[in-house]
């Protein structure tokens, strides 16, 4: 199975509001923001920025996400070591998690079921 490149850039703050007019400034639209503090903005037709506000107990963490045509087509004798495989998300898309040789682990979303 091959990716398609990156999808999305999903990215933790402690600031929703300051993390948001950062990308603004930098030329992102805001697609939508939710009633949560987070919000997805996009530039041009490259992949799309997705902020989330954390606590701040907890240290914001960037992940990138490869995009997956049909996460049905994994092949099951892969050499890539599954660390979750897809699941259904709240918000439409299926996500696995896989991690590469350097312990890295890396998030492959594809579209949700039909």
């Amino acid at each position: 199975m091959a990716t398609e490149g990156i999808e999305a850039v999903f990215l933790e703050t402690h600031n929703w509001g300051k993390a948001a007019k950062f990308f603004q400034d930098l030329g992102y639209e805001l697609e939508f923001s939710t009633d949560h503090n987070s919000g997805r903005l996009r530039n041009g037709d490259g992949p799309y920025v997705f902020i989330a506000e954390v606590p701040e107990s907890q240290e914001p963490r960037t992940r990138l996400v490869l995009k997956v045509p049909d996460a049905d087509a994994f092949p099951a004798d892969s050499a890539v070591e599954v660390v979750t495989p897809f699941e259904d998300t709240h918000y439409g898309t299926r996500e696995m998690t896989v991690r590469d040789p350097d312990g890295r682990l890396w998030s492959l979303q594809a579209p949700g079921r039909s």
